[in-house]
């Protein structure tokens, strides 16, 4: 679990390469946890939801909670496409989750699927 968690931050921006299903369910598990963990204590120590502005501070907390929330996307972006490659398939596929309901299905089943012997491995 933590190594996993470890090779998702390590591997932010790559786009090449393999992630098997462990490396790619344990970071998306844990962020969903850290992300509603930390969300709720920020909101309770600034006392209001986050995405509300009335100060400098909160201006401050919401720069903040941008840049981490970009960060979070572009590493679960890069281990989405290599769990693609290791289940033998284009990192494009990735496109197919916004196509509403049934590419979100699709996707998840693409996630789910054991790993192959295919062209991305080193």
């Amino acid at each position: 679990m933590v190594e996993s968690y470890k090779k998702f931050w390590e591997k932010i921006i790559d786009f090449t390469g393999v992630a098997s299903r462990k490396d790619y369910w344990w970071p998306v598990i844990i962020n969903y946890i850290l992300g509603g963990l930390i969300i709720a204590i920020i909101q309770k120590v600034i006392g209001h939801p986050i995405a509300d502005i009335y100060n400098i501070r909160d201006l401050g907390v919401s720069v903040t909670r941008n840049v981490v929330v970009f960060l979070v996307w572009v590493a679960t972006l890069s281990v989405k496409v290599r769990r693609l490659h290791d289940t033998d398939h284009s990192g494009w596929w990735v496109l197919i989750d916004l196509v509403p309901l049934i590419g979100t299905i699709w996707f998840f089943i693409l996630m789910i699927l054991p790993s192959r012997n295919n062209r991305w491995e080193a």
